[in-house]
């Protein structure tokens, strides 16, 4: 009898066992699940806005005029989906007094207001393929402002990143066909600016009395600042040719200018479902994944740019662009075995729980750039990783 017992219990042990096995598989199928269809929505924005905006200004050549137009879009959207928070919620969202909105969020957003503006402005004059790689030396001077504001220390993984992917630079711009100087300053000047951008953006985010945490409530107050620092340069490169552009304020077919419009209005929402996405990635899984998710964006932009506009890439080219994305993938190497060391330090028995909450960079611990949550089964939002 007794062991007829035994076995039933054993055998109920068995199924309940199978069953929470079963439950866990379903739990990561669909966790799985969730997080590829967030990484290819993100995808296709990105992607889809990168060309989007390329093939835009052969026909409305005008691209601060356009960023322009992004800022204010983005403004009001995020000021709809702060109003919407606060009616769900019942709270306040943050508002910034004037002395703290002019001295802290003027310079992320003036740099931010650059960064995007030549960005795009150099769409008009170089390939997908050569902006891609050139934005991607951002991560370059986005450490190198993280050493010099003393969120990064100086390691000697740098130096290696560094030179894999300023090298790789060098080799994809040799002899490049496609080649423009004019173009190449302006997106390498806009890489710079990035790395400030981001920079001072984190140190805004970390500043708990600002209360900006909550990437929405940041791109809500630097918006304003973005569009100032650019309307000066707009006026003076595109002002009086888009006043006598037959798309712009000389329009004689109305219909034509109203489609052209439209197309640039549709940019701007893509532009804002980009940076939602961008939010949905990190804080659905973790900056981490997203920055492994980048190394892939990266090397499918540049595909569909070569398949895309048939161009020639010499074998001095292609090498140039395997040692960039090299570094690019090497960075997130570094960056996932230092959280690991980080990780398994601060989970001591003295850590205090729930270190990484959302939203939240602990005031005691100075973060790097581009650095995950110190538990990662924490979903911290960090959009520092492009």
């Amino acid at each position: 009898m007794g062991g007829g017992g035994d076995s039933i219990s054993s055998q109920k042990l068995l199924g309940d066992h199978r069953r929470r096995r079963g439950k866990r598989c379903t739990q990561l199928l669909l966790l799985h699940t969730r997080t590829l269809l967030l990484i290819l929505i993100y995808y296709m924005f990105s992607i889809g806005l990168t060309f989007y905006q390329k093939d835009l200004f052969k026909d409305f050549p005008f691209p601060l005029t356009v960023v322009i137009v992004h800022l204010n879009v983005k403004f009001l959207l995020s000021g709809a989906w702060r109003s919407c928070s606060s009616c769900c919620s019942g709270k306040d969202r943050v508002s910034l007094n004037w002395r703290i909105y002019c001295t802290k969020v003027l310079p992320a957003g003036a740099a931010a207001g650059l960064d995007i503006g030549l960005s795009q402005w150099s769409l008009e004059f170089i390939t997908v393929t050569l902006y891609t790689m050139s934005k991607s030396t951002a991560l370059l001077f986005i450490l190198f402002f993280a050493i010099l504001f003393k969120l990064e220390e100086m390691r000697w993984s740098i130096v290696v990143l560094v030179i894999l992917i300023a090298g790789g630079l060098l080799m994809f711009t040799y002899k490049y066909t496609q080649f423009n100087l004019f173009g190449f300053t302006l997106v390498m000047t806009a890489s710079l600016l990035s790395g400030l951008r981001w920079t001072l953006s984190q140190i805004l985010m970390q500043k708990s009395e600002l209360g900006l945490s909550h990437p929405v409530d940041l791109v809500y107050h630097v918006q304003p600042w973005m569009a100032l620092s650019l309307l000066p340069l707009a006026a003076a490169m595109e002002g009086t040719g888009l006043a006598g552009s037959e798309v712009g304020f000389n329009f004689k077919d109305i219909e034509m200018a109203a489609l052209m419009w439209c197309r640039v209005l549709l940019g701007a929402f893509i532009a804002f479902c980009m940076e939602i996405s961008e939010y949905y990635v990190v804080s659905c899984t973790s900056s981490l994944t997203f920055s492994i998710s980048g190394v892939a964006k990266e090397i499918a932009t540049l595909t569909l740019a070569v398949y895309y506009y048939h161009e020639h890439l010499s074998l001095i080219n292609k090498a140039g662009l395997l040692l960039c994305v090299l570094g690019i993938a090497l960075h997130v190497f570094f960056k996932a075995r230092q959280l690991r060391l980080e990780t398994a330090s601060l989970k001591g028995p003295t850590s205090p729980p729930g270190t990484g909450d959302a939203f939240v960079f602990p005031a005691e611990v100075a973060q790097p750039l581009l650095k995950d949550s110190f538990d990662q089964s924490d979903e911290e939002m960090e959009m520092f990783s492009r």
